[in-house]
């Protein structure tokens, strides 16, 4: 019970994230009528604050010194202003009479609510490594974690303009923050952590930097990471266009091939926990990597709805096998770093590890807007329009770019060295420690 109940927090988090990565931006300009190059300046501002913010919050809360620990006291006090400013980012109190207030509001709000979100999301997650120490333990409680997350995914992707079409923006913000806000102070029902790791003395912040960077296990899971999740949201960019012109299927289908991969993900989550436990996190990601770049071939060659289905269908083998894997590979290099610094460090890798991935965004960004200009192309014709090198345009992002990334990151993982013996080494030696 107490695993589901520290695991909830996913469903929260997820929830949350998702309605505001996918609906803020269409809130504001679509239905608020902020003027869109202005908040497009607040975004570029944000994205640079959404990658500081993440190992500095990870190195506080590290250095954190309380009776209470270190993690929990930061859920208790920042759930609550993380759901009251979700809320009050749905509220605007000004219109386009305004807009130069209402830009400003959205700065405010988006800002506030990212750094609350980061502060709670990384404490409840870096209390993940401490709390389940065993192989079999991590696979069951990430798989758990995962499985509990692709509800609020799917809720907060699909259902915010729906509900907003019968009880306003507003009250779904409320909703939203209600139950999101209400989940993560549950969880701290299920949430436990040794106190005598808030009371050893702390690294200094050049110290904590350079045994991060530095330390092998995390440089080379964190760029086969990164080349993954580079995948993934490069694809969730491209893959409306790809339905688009080169499927040709309206809006609701779109939505159908999205969500399928999630759906079925769901399902196999639990296949992937075995296999986790039996082969070990570094062969399952690596297994999971090539099942995803094998499959994502299909997007070459596809040409209808039927088989966009079975495609999106097939992906979730791979996507399943990563998303229970990736924090059980960082719960790793937190047990590795322990043995080698001495100290329990899960905020500063949780943190850099975001830190990293969110650069991921800015490549997408970057190669989908070449790949628009070299195809050539046009937002203003119509589908049949577009010059055929459009459709070729679209489906090397489905495929080609994505493949070479991911087989790049199996390479990568190959001198991953937290594995059978060695890994087995580190286990003995944090459970030394830990008696002592």
């Amino acid at each position: 019970m107490r695993d589901f109940v520290y695991s909830l927090g996913s469903f929260s988090s997820a929830l949350l994230s998702n309605a505001v990565a996918t609906f803020a931006i269409f809130y504001y300009v679509d239905v608020l009528k902020a003027p869109p190059h202005l908040i497009s300046i607040v975004m570029m501002l944000y994205g640079l604050w959404n990658a500081i913010n993440d190992p500095l919050f990870g190195y506080l809360s590290d250095r954190t010194k309380t009776k209470w620990g270190r993690r929990k006291p930061y859920i208790f006090w920042f759930s609550l202003p993380l759901a009251l400013v979700f809320a009050l980012f749905w509220a605007p109190p000004f219109d386009n009479t305004k807009p130069m207030a209402l830009v400003v509001y959205y700065f405010l709000m988006i800002f506030l609510f990212d750094s609350f979100f980061t502060i709670v999301i990384l404490n409840w997650t870096a209390l993940f490594p401490e709390m389940y120490p065993t192989l079999k333990e991590r696979a069951k409680v990430s798989a758990l974690r995962q499985i509990l997350a692709i509800p609020g995914l799917l809720l907060g992707i699909a259902a915010p303009p729906m509900i907003a079409s019968m009880i306003g923006w507003r009250n779904m913000g409320i909703i939203f923050a209600t139950i999101g806000g209400s989940i993560l102070y549950l969880t701290l029902l299920g949430s436990k952590e040794n106190p005598k790791y808030s009371q050893e003395q702390s690294l200094s912040i050049v110290e904590a930097l350079k045994f991060t960077f530095i330390n092998k296990s995390f440089l080379t899971y964190v760029i086969a990471s990164f080349l993954l999740q580079f995948t993934y949201t490069g694809l969730t960019s491209a893959l409306p266009f790809y339905a688009k012109y080169v499927l040709k299927i309206n809006d609701t289908q779109t939505t159908i091939l999205m969500a399928l991969i999630f759906i079925v993900a769901f399902f196999l989550i639990p296949l992937w926990q075995r296999i986790t436990t039996k082969i070990g996190a570094k062969k399952t990601m690596m297994l999971s990597m090539i099942i995803w770049a094998t499959l994502l071939s299909g997007f070459a060659f596809i040409r209808n709805f039927v088989q966009g289905i079975i495609l999106t269908s097939s992906l979730a083998m791979g996507l399943a096998g990563a998303l229970i894997i990736l924090d059980i590979m960082i719960a790793d290099i937190v047990d590795e770093d322990q043995v080698k610094t001495g100290k329990r460090r899960e905020g500063m890798y949780f943190g850099a590890n975001a830190l990293v991935i969110r650069l991921g965004i800015s490549l997408n960004s970057i190669i989908m807007g070449l790949v628009f200009s070299l195809s050539g192309y046009d937002a203003t014709v119509s589908v049949d329009s577009q010059p055929p090198t459009v459709l070729v345009g679209f489906r090397i992002l489905c495929s080609v770019v994505p493949i070479i990334a991911t087989l790049i990151g199996v390479f990568v993982l190959r001198y991953y060295p937290l594995d059978g013996k060695y890994l087995e080494q580190i286990k003995q030696k944090v459970r030394m420690q830990e008696k002592v």
